[in-house]
């Protein structure tokens, strides 16, 4: 059974297995690094991602109010027109897939997103169930490679998303229930007529897609490190990170790679879930990749996902430090928090999902117990992502009382005198 059906479900717990030793294979790590190097150069050509790394914004005076010594946003809302980390995964794993199932045909990577291999492409169709940005990123590269994309959309997923996917030439397919009925009709379709599935979630049989999406979300750390770092080189440590779960892709790859850089001074890490979709946090519980124990729904759509990916887990088993889950309430408190900017603090756009980091970390300073229990304190350093803009304006509007132009608009606005990546040198600090 799992915890929390019988009785109150604790905000948060720690995770006894989370291991602080050095990363335990040294020539993988060294492989890995330079594999997230290699998969940025293929990337940087793409004409749907920006070329420089996305803000890592500092706010000061929320970090005052929180009690703690400094806040950083790595505002992934700047990563692409797509307004969304997802731009990251869904190209590198397309990429992989391609250069596996066509070894003979010595396809240059870069060229694939810049569609010179059209052609040779249009044969292939490639599939996958969605929440909305992770579709939307599959539905551009697919475009751009030459490649024909189905996506499989849930009940809940709103016709705004559904037109931003197809806009991208993707052909749609509507499935009642919720993200996880569609994974299973993605799955199905794809068996039937030899599709292939572009997932970040792993499944048993599935995993290389799923291991190449993970490990392209390195490449956000490697971005932090090199943003963070002194002018001679040497790298701060955040003490702590607050990270989204949804079925554990993003702070498996992040983490992974935080873990392969700093070894046993890697940041304390909080995994932050809705209370009804706590996959995570219930697999931290039972030790295994589990099922959340609520109804799934939330505004929170990217973090709706109701099984953890067992690859994801394997990782966030050893090096996540502590699960918690929020309320609806908390991440739209959050999106106004970022949204209205205080002095020096730079508004920004962040939908539901993308704030859940930054909600995480203010229902713990909040919470005294939560605190204690995280080491959070005016010594702290933190570190949240965001991890989406406004990529349902519609809703983000109704949310926050104001468009995401707007507020774009008024971070514009007050950008002269700030740095959004700040290299200034920054004093050591222990995780």
């Amino acid at each position: 059974m799992e915890y929390g059906r019988d009785g109150e479900t604790p905000p948060a717990i720690s995770n006894r297995r989370a291991s602080r030793i050095p990363y335990p294979d040294e020539q993988k790590k060294i492989k890995d690094i330079e594999r997230t190097e290699e998969e940025r150069k293929w990337l940087s050509s793409w004409r749907l991602l920006n070329h420089s790394a996305t803000p890592l914004w500092s706010l000061p005076k929320l970090a005052a109010t929180l009690g703690i010594a400094q806040l950083r946003v790595k505002d992934e809302s700047k990563r692409s027109p797509l307004a969304s980390f997802k731009a990251l995964g869904a190209p590198i794993a397309l990429i992989r897939l391609i250069l596996r199932l066509y070894p003979e045909r010595s396809f240059e990577p870069a060229a694939i997103l810049a569609g010179r291999y059209q052609d040779d492409l249009r044969a292939l169709t490639v599939i996958t169930a969605t929440d909305g940005n992770h579709g939307r990123a599959l539905a551009a590269a697919a475009q751009s490679s030459g490649c024909r994309c189905v996506i499989v959309l849930h009940a809940r997923v709103s016709t705004e998303r559904e037109q931003a996917i197809a806009a991208f030439g993707a052909e749609i397919v509507r499935v009642a229930g919720n993200y996880d009925a569609s994974v299973k009709e993605a799955a199905r379709l794809a068996a039937t007529n030899g599709w292939h599935v572009v997932s970040d979630t792993s499944y048993s049989g599935y995993e290389d897609v799923p291991g190449d999406i993970m490990r392209g979300y390195g490449i956000i750390s490697q971005e932090i490190i090199e943003q963070i770092s002194d002018p001679a080189g040497q790298p701060f440590t955040f003490t702590h990170i607050f990270l989204q779960g949804g079925v554990g892709a993003l702070p498996a790859g992040v983490l992974d790679y935080l873990w392969k850089f700093y070894g046993p001074r890697r940041p304390t890490s909080v995994i932050v879930e809705p209370r009804q979709a706590d996959c995570l946090y219930q697999s931290a519980h039972l030790d295994r990749a589990a099922h959340a124990s609520g109804a799934i729904d939330s505004i929170m759509a990217g973090l709706a996902c109701g099984e953890a990916s067992p690859l994801a887990w394997q990782v966030l088993r050893v090096s996540a430090d502590y699960f918690m889950t929020v309320e609806d309430s908390d991440a739209t408190t959050a999106m106004r928090q970022l949204a209205a900017g205080n002095g020096q603090d730079v508004p920004i756009v962040a939908g539901a999902s993308g704030a859940a980091g930054l909600a995480g970390l203010q229902v713990a300073c909040g919470n005294q117990p939560l605190r204690a229990m995280f080491g959070l304190n005016e010594h702290s350093h933190v570190l949240v992502i965001n991890t989406e803009g406004d990529t349902a304006p519609s809703i983000y509007q109704t949310l926050v009382g104001e468009s995401g132009q707007s507020v774009l608009a008024r971070q514009s606005s007050r950008q002269s005198g700030h740095r959004p990546s700040d290299q200034a040198c920054l004093p050591m600090a222990h995780g």
